[in-house]
């Protein structure tokens, strides 16, 4: 389920795959892979893409509809 919503994130900022893939700085036939379900994120993109989006992990991997991130904790 997650490869859905992290397109529709993406959608919804109006940014291209390619853009995605710069920030993560990977090739944008994986990302690609990552949004069509052919291949599984590596948790560290996973977490990147939270932090950019604005909301959890939990939401991206459809394990909740709350778009509202929890109260994040300070790490670098």
């Amino acid at each position: 389920m997650y490869f859905r919503r992290l397109r529709d994130l993406r959608e919804d900022k109006d940014m291209k795959q390619s853009e995605i893939a710069e920030m993560l700085g990977i090739q944008q036939t994986v990302y690609s892979r990552y949004e069509r379900g052919y291949q599984n994120i590596p948790l560290e993109y996973l977490i990147k893409l939270s932090k950019f989006y604005g909301t959890s992990t939990d939401f991206i991997l459809g394990l909740t509809n709350e778009i509202k991130p929890y109260k994040r904790i300070n790490s670098n």
